[in-house]
């Protein structure tokens, strides 16, 4: 196995072999484009987990206020204008797990956000595979590009993991 820099090398299937010189360029600057939108995916995941973290955190729960917390609850449960329920913050030792409750509609985008950016991963990855020179570059290329706009967004955690 070694390193070609044959300019008909085919990519992700036989129809999209370049026969010229201006088509593997083309396809050159098309992996350059799609490394530099994989480092963008993932600096935006950074971006929407910071964000989702902020909202729970400020996160308002009902509480119920039971009968037997005060000498007045049978009074104020006869008078309909008594408000049953109140807003609280969330509890803050509940802000701080590393637990978090499992809700559908964080869990459902998150997932279908990673499915693509591991498809686009892989995607980069059998570019690579197929060991032209033009081709790896071209992947390399667009991830230093992609780095140098987006890492300033990348949290220190989507880094570690």
């Amino acid at each position: 196995m070694v390193f070609t820099s044959s300019t008909s090398t085919p990519l992700y299937s036989l129809a999209w072999t370049p026969d010229s010189t201006g088509k593997y360029a083309g396809t050159c600057i098309f992996l350059i484009i799609f490394a530099f939108i994989y480092r963008a995916l993932i600096a935006q995941k950074s971006v929407l987990e910071r964000r989702r973290l902020e909202k729970e955190r400020t996160r308002r729960v009902q509480v119920r206020e039971s009968a037997s917390t005060s000498a007045s609850a049978s009074t104020e449960l006869d008078n309909p204008d008594t408000k049953r329920t109140e807003t609280a913050p969330v509890n803050a030792s509940v802000q701080r797990s590393a637990v978090r409750s499992w809700r559908f509609s964080v869990v459902l985008p998150r997932a279908a956000y990673n499915t693509v950016t591991t498809g686009v991963g892989y995607l980069l990855m059998l570019a690579v595979m197929t060991l032209n020179v033009g081709y790896f570059l071209s992947v390399l290329g667009g991830t230093l590009a992609g780095e140098l706009v987006f890492g300033p967004y990348l949290s220190h955690s989507v880094l570690e993991g």
